[in-house]
């Protein structure tokens, strides 16, 4: 069982050193770069526009998601206020309706009409 554990903690040690090697390697590789020449430059500046264009169009969509997000819990917020308040007045009317039905057990019911007589055959 040691022996085990050793070999898996030697792979996972291995793996680590790995990784640091190809983190400082990809750390390294853009600094190790040569400038560019300055004849690129003036091509490079409409891909540096197409950037921020892209960066404002991100920003933008950013702003447009959010306001519908808030939008959508709003309208949200109002369908349960809206349900809260029909669930409200649906209780209410029950308790009306028992306190109706109390009523007319506790008191002789009053006639409302006369029952008109059964026809004989």
């Amino acid at each position: 069982m040691k022996k085990m554990f050793a070999v898996v903690m030697a792979v996972a040690f291995a793996f680590s050193v790995a990784g640091f090697a190809v983190a400082a390697e990809k750390a390294s590789a853009p600094a190790a770069a040569p400038p560019a020449a300055p004849a690129a430059a003036p091509a490079a500046a409409p891909a540096a526009e197409k950037k921020e264009a892209t960066a404002a169009e991100k920003k933008e969509a950013e702003k447009k998601a959010k306001a519908e997000k808030k939008e959508a819990q709003k309208k949200a917020k109002a369908e349960k206020k809206e349900a809260e308040k029909k669930a409200k007045a649906e209780k209410k009317a029950k308790a009306e309706k028992k306190e109706a039905e109390k009523k007319g057990k506790a008191e002789p019911a009053t006639p409302a009409a006369p029952a008109a007589p059964a026809e004989k055959k």
